[in-house]
């Protein structure tokens, strides 16, 4: 932002703070004097990640509100574009990525060409690209904004698939073969004579926590460099006022509210403090939280996740130079009122459901008790074990632990969706825990490796799920091995690695079950990489569904398979 008298805030708002903050101030005398200035809303979504049907559990509401659904989503667009067509026509409708992947079965089993016409009914106008944009590959997504029936299950509902009516920007992710960006790298909306310039880009980071197939010849760049150039190439075109969506962010303290910026931390900080002044706001995603913050002169906002939330971003541009006086935001909470739901939407999501059959309501076992997969308390911090995640490692060691000789299976907890109630499952809640469709790989690891593969969870900050084969003890006072070398680190107590009861030694081997997502070192795990002998089996969701069914019901495990030097007695 080019204008004079600009406040950097604190980090760290209260909620009354924010809401006095969330404009940015400006030299009175400009604002005043001149032609009146031209008013643009922007309103933000972020991570829908196909939630057509309203989300449920802890998913399904926020700020004490049963919240989502896009028959209430598209409503509450509507209404805050306003009832006159100058309102509407001064409403640019954007989103920060991951808009599509693990989604609900409703979208997913379409290859989430639902949720793409749904948002397209619902007004979007430009999207940024998330990291789950990628799961199916460049070509998938590619197909996704253009149209055409799916290379291999064709165009599954019977009718034609269009492409998306709304345009994805994507700044930072280039081809790495020519180096040009994969799709537009920016778009430029005319308002009322003023230019209003939007650059798109998902998280630097999206190659070590997406699938190697799905960034195959794909290369992404820094944030901050990259909307930096491309804010300098739209002033040149005479576009001064500028917005990142940008698929990454932060967290705020538990006791934030849904427009308050309390003790603000995360990755989107540095982003947007290494950001030029040029650029007036930042949407943001990734972290599925709300906020709603100044950084470095900056409106920086999150509208959390699943379509409950929507951005309501007010700007005001000086019409002779093109510069954003204030801009202004307020998260606006999607509530389900019995009149609110859009016609239009409603007809899309009987459709879906007709085609998708009898598939979707089909019982496939049965637990004796809630499973969650929120994680005990390691260290301090929720990185332990959990139900439901021990569970999916269990069912992933019985599907290979014959056919393939696995002794032990770990999963990662961010494949691990949501809960599971207690009572039967039917087949679209085992796909909404695990949607990625992620094949099994079974390997050969040194005893060496898995040791390192277990430091280097405290390297990266996420503690792999293991199956009740698997039995170790952390060393609570042990030190932390480093990014170039994990295998440096002491947190797992040597000697009490064991696979099926038997110690592991450094020397020999062990077969082990990962999914191919780890295996191709996501989630940072690069040890896996090194892993050989590699036999690719089946779907994770089939194992875990062929598990529900054998083992139903199946109970909540103890969380004992990771124990810490305080718990356990020296010897």
């Amino acid at each position: 932002m080019s204008v004079p008298g600009m406040r950097r805030a604190a980090i760290g708002l209260t909620a009354l703070a924010a809401a006095a903050l969330s404009t940015v101030a400006v030299n009175p005398s400009q604002a005043e004097a001149g032609p009146k200035p031209v008013d643009v809303k922007l309103l933000a979504i972020n991570d829908f990640h196909g939630n057509l049907e309203p989300p449920t559990g802890s998913s399904g509401s926020i700020a004490g509100q049963a919240a989502g659904g896009v028959e209430y989503l598209a409503t509450q667009l509507a209404k805050l574009r306003g009832t006159t067509e100058e309102e509407r026509e001064r409403t640019i409708t954007v989103a920060a990525g991951d808009l599509i992947g693990a989604s609900p079965l409703l979208s997913a089993a379409f290859h989430d060409e639902p949720a793409v016409e749904a948002l397209t009914m619902a007004g979007l106008d430009f999207a940024s690209v998330g990291n789950h944009e990628f799961d199916e590959g460049a070509n998938e997504l590619l197909r996704i904004q253009n149209g055409g029936c799916h290379p291999v299950d064709g165009c599954a509902d019977g009718t034609p698939y269009k492409g998306a009516g709304f345009k994805y920007l994507s700044a930072n992710a280039f081809k790495t073969a020519t180096g040009q960006p994969l799709l537009p790298p920016y778009a430029v909306k005319k308002v009322d004579g003023v230019k209003v310039g939007f650059i798109g880009m998902t998280l630097e980071g999206t190659p070590q926590i997406v699938s190697q197939e799905g960034v195959a010849g794909l290369t992404f760049a820094d944030e901050a460099e990259t909307a930096n150039k491309y804010a300098r190439i739209l002033q040149a075109q005479g576009v001064q006022s500028i917005v990142v969506l940008l698929h990454e962010g932060g967290q705020q303290e538990a006791t934030g509210g849904i427009n308050d910026c309390k003790g603000f931390t995360g990755p989107i900080v540095d982003i947007a403090n290494r950001m030029d002044p040029s650029i007036d706001v930042v949407v943001s995603g990734h972290t599925h939280q709300a906020y709603n913050c100044e950084i470095n002169g900056k409106l920086v906002t999150s509208a959390s996740s699943f379509g409950r939330l929507v951005t309501d971003i007010d700007l005001k541009i000086d019409r002779k130079t093109g510069d954003v006086l204030t801009a202004k935001a307020n998260n606006v909470v999607v509530t389900r009122g019995v009149d609110d739901r859009d016609p239009a939407q409603t007809t899309l999501i009987t459709h879906y459901k007709t085609a998708l059959g009898p598939v979707a309501t089909k019982v496939v076992g049965k637990t004796a008790e809630p499973l969650d997969r929120v994680q005990e308390t390691l260290f301090g911090t929720a990185k332990g074990e959990s139900q439901l995640g021990n569970v999916i490692a269990d069912a992933q060691l019985a599907a290979t632990d014959d056919e393939q000789g696995a002794l032990g299976a770990f999963m990662n907890p961010g494949g691990v969706r949501t809960d599971l109630d207690a009572g039967p499952v039917t087949y679209e809640e085992a796909f909404t825990v695990q949607p990625f469709a992620n094949n099994l790989v079974t390997l050969d690891l040194t005893g060496t490796q898995l040791y390192c593969m277990l430091e280097q969870q405290f390297v990266v900050g996420r503690t792999l799920y293991p199956s009740s084969s698997v039995r170790y003890t952390v060393d609570v006072n042990g030190v932390t091995g480093t990014t170039a070398d994990p295998c440096a680190g002491s947190r797992v107590v040597r000697g009490s690695l064991t696979l099926g009861g038997v110690a592991v030694a450094d020397g020999a081997t062990y077969r082990v079950t990962v999914n191919n997502f780890l295996a191709g070192g996501g989630d940072g795990f690069t040890v896996l990489k090194g892993g050989t002998n590699q036999v690719t089996g089946m779907i994770d969701l089939d194992a875990f569904v062929a598990y529900l069914t054998a083992a139903s019901p199946v109970s909540a495990p103890a969380l004992d398979r990771i124990r810490t030097t305080a718990e356990v007695p020296a010897a």
